[in-house]
């Protein structure tokens, strides 16, 4: 009764009968016998009649508390009876138990190979050795076997890039839309690659890619009959990106506007004279003077770029701004690089009060009224502020302008997401200058026609975008035209390369946590594994 109460426990539905338990301190022995129907051949799949001999083999199970478990296993040997066969004898095996050339049990090894699949080598051997179970990286990672691609392509098959090197080396990921789940991964990201595949994998009908022309070379040379679709979150991101160019362009519309509309609360003071201006000796700006010298020194001497940019150890293009650009104007744009910080805000405030008290104000007091109107920065700050102004080495104070980035995320978000400050602030980008107005008015005409999707309205939105819009803009417009099919078909269809970027994502994480040292055969086998 114990050994039937063992039996059940440890090997349920398993043909096996256990002779003994055995104890020790931290392995558990258990003896059992199999007890299966004679087996076929390997080979020739004969039933076997003959034994030839028994023998004893060991098999690692699945730890019980803290304890290793060891499955001392008695199996049979046969003879193969069939004279044609070059097998002339083989072990047989035990269902959900045993496996051939394998020294642990079946649910063991399914075990580890969900360990390797979730976490790779190292990582999956140190959480063996947390569950007392014996396996190395390499056997983990030896588990793992990447399943054959389909002979024919999914019928919606999206396809994207990722970087195996960020800025280096890319290969391609091959996603069945439909089924949510990767197909074959790519060692590159070239034409000829995707080409080759689709040559050897037909049956795609609708492709999802991003506005790569590697893509659409592909798909045109091995897949012409397929329909290819733009993605719709590529579209918008090319369109933020050509809205912040625009907002770049005409930053100075910004910034004059800005000037001009700024109002000093404080009563005009009488006249104080201060010490010259001058530049504040900072970092960047020493570093930018004898940056300036060293490289005209060189230039006096014939030096090429190339053997400047090795001599100073520089990029080439900073050799070649330095040489075609007057000093004052790097100096002032190195000013310009200095952070903003927590005093800028109140920057306005504190000259006022000092020109107003004709300089005999103290740092203690400043800084007392601007922290009762919100200022959270240190004392420290203020009375350096102020000693700059003494010395007349202080920053102008630079007009409240939103960035270009920060305005492009107001154009490109719904207005029902706008607060009633960001709403009021984007009315006076607007009021500055009409051609930033006019890129939001085609952002937002164009977003609209990709959230509700009407496609049939896009060559009439490129027409408007080509006649007098900003430049930007008129680029945006002119690739939409040359991939006009496809962008079509992307604010049509319901098909888009979401999921293809979420496995996008998944490879991210799986490349980070092998740390760039396994080969693309293994990061492929985990790619294609599925948890």
């Amino acid at each position: 009764m114990a050994s039937k109460t063992v039996e059940a426990v440890l090997f349920p539905g398993i043909d096996v009968r256990v002779e003994r338990v055995s104890d020790s301190s931290n392995v558990l022995l258990v003896e059992a016998v199999s007890t299966v129907r004679p087996g076929r051949c390997p080979d020739c799949r004969k039933q076997a009649r003959r034994i030839h001999s028994t023998y004893q083999r060991d098999l690692n199970e699945r730890s019980l508390g803290s304890r290793r478990v060891i499955v001392r296993l008695q199996v049979r040997r046969y003879f193969c009876d069939r004279k044609t066969c070059s097998r002339k004898t083989f072990v047989e095996q035990v269902p959900g138990l045993s496996e051939r050339h394998r020294r642990s049990s079946t649910r063991l090894t399914g075990w580890l190979r969900s360990i390797a699949i979730e976490l790779g080598g190292r990582p999956a051997a140190r959480l063996c050795r947390r569950l007392h179970l014996v396996a190395g990286r390499t056997r983990l990672l030896r588990l793992l076997t990447a399943p054959m691609a389909p002979d024919r392509a999914p019928r919606v098959l999206g396809v994207d890039e990722f970087a195996f090197r960020k800025g280096c080396t890319y290969g391609n990921v091959l996603v069945d839309v439909e089924a949510g789940r990767v197909v074959d991964v790519l060692p590159d990201r070239t034409s000829q690659t995707f080409a080759a595949w689709l040559t050897e994998h037909p049956g795609a009908e609708i492709i999802c890619r991003d506005r790569a022309t590697a893509y659409t070379k592909a798909v045109r040379e091995a897949a012409p009959h397929a329909l290819e679709v733009a993605d719709r979150w590529h579209l918008l991101q090319n369109l933020s990106a050509a809205v912040e160019k625009t907002c770049h362009q005409h930053r100075d519309c910004l910034r004059k506007r800005a000037e001009e509309e700024t109002v000093t609360e404080v009563p005009e003071p009488p006249p104080m004279l201060l010490p010259p201006a001058d530049l504040p000796r900072t970092q960047i700006i020493e570093r930018t003077r004898h940056r300036y010298e060293d490289i005209h020194r060189l230039l006096e001497k014939r030096w090429t770029i190339s053997a400047i940019a090795r001599r100073l150890n520089l990029d080439r293009k900073t050799v070649r701004r330095f040489r075609d650009t007057d000093l004052d104007e790097l100096l002032a744009s190195a000013r310009d690089r200095r952070p903003n910080g927590v005093l800028e805000p109140f920057k306005a405030y504190l000259n006022a009060r000092f020109t107003e008290a004709q300089g005999q104000v103290g740092g203690t007091r400043l800084f007392l009224e601007i922290q009762a109107r919100g200022y959270r920065g240190s004392r420290q700050v203020v009375r350096k502020h102020l000693a700059a102004l003494r010395a007349g080495t202080a920053e102008p104070v630079r007009a409240d302008i939103p960035s270009p980035r920060k305005i492009t995320s107001w154009i490109m978000r719904p207005r029902e997401t706008l607060t009633e400050s960001q709403e009021e602030r984007l009315l006076q980008v607007r009021l500055a200058c009409p051609d930033i107005t006019r890129a939001c008015d085609l952002a937002r005409a164009f977003a609209d026609l990709v959230r509700h999707q009407r496609g049939h309205l896009l060559l009439e939105w490129i027409r408007q975008a080509e006649q007098d819009a900003p430049k930007p803009m008129k680029g945006f417009a002119g690739f939409l035209r040359q991939d006009l099919d496809a962008v079509t078909a992307g604010l049509t269809l319901p098909w888009s390369s979401g999921v293809v970027e979420g496995h996008v994502n998944r490879v991210k994480t799986l490349k980070r946590a092998m740390y760039g040292r396994a080969s693309f055969a293994l990061l492929r086998t985990r790619i294609l594994t599925q948890p």
